[in-house]
């Protein structure tokens, strides 16, 4: 079993890549633009500066990178706040067989700490107890996903070694950055295919496995 799991948010532990659909079209309408699937999936996974610079480019805007992003940031608070929770599936099951069995859990995430907020209290309130020893978001380490430092960090805040963790991510970059922290990695492709990383250990759901399966597809 491994030492801790260290979880990714968005399209990994919640189905929420729908509503950053949503708020990203609102944010482009705003500014003029257009954004579709194509222009997510392209950004997905973060970090979030990152699909900010690229909205602002794709709408010609001379709005400042904050400006938008403060944009974003309510705009996609006020989705979180105003839609019911949606798990990914199987991450539920995953996440309250790593409580019951004690194992401490982290979310590690591109997203800030105002979503993670809003997030979190969602998950407490359904699990109707603490879901993550430790969390952390994406304006919280210097440098986010891909760069290993948001994985490292929750390692680090556990205690544990990096090595010793089980990593469940969705995405390109999530995955690049929990292998390169040295977590061991299960990923799950949603909306993007994960190419070019031979070392993960991909699954097409979470449905059907426990946290012993997963952690035999990494050995």
């Amino acid at each position: 079993m491994p030492a801790a799991v260290l979880f990714d948010m968005d399209g990994t532990l919640i189905d929420s890549e729908h509503l950053w659909l949503q708020g990203e079209q609102k944010v482009m309408q705003e500014m003029g633009g257009m954004w579709g699937p194509e222009d997510q999936a392209h950004c997905l996974g973060g970090p979030i500066e990152r699909a900010v610079d690229y909205m602002i480019a794709k709408a010609n805007s001379d709005a400042s990178q904050l400006e938008i992003l403060d944009r974003l940031l309510v705009v996609m608070g006020e989705l979180y706040q105003n839609s019911p929770l949606q798990w990914c599936p199987g991450a539920r099951e995953l996440l309250i067989e790593a409580l019951d069995h004690q194992i401490p859990t982290a979310l590690v995430t591109a997203s800030w700490r105002r979503i993670i907020e809003v997030v979190h209290a969602a998950i407490n309130h359904d699990l109707g107890r603490e879901a993550f020893t430790v969390t952390i978001g994406g304006d919280e380490v210097e440098s986010t996903k891909p760069h290993p430092e948001p994985y490292v960090t929750a390692a680090h805040r556990l205690g544990l070694a990096t090595h010793d963790c089980l990593a469940l991510e969705d995405s390109p970059p999530g995955a690049a950055s929990a292998h390169a922290a040295g977590c061991r990695v299960v990923a799950i492709p949603h909306i993007t295919a994960i190419t070019g990383q031979p070392h993960l250990a991909l699954v097409d759901t979470l449905v059907g496995h426990n946290l012993q399966s997963l952690w035999a597809l990494t050995v």
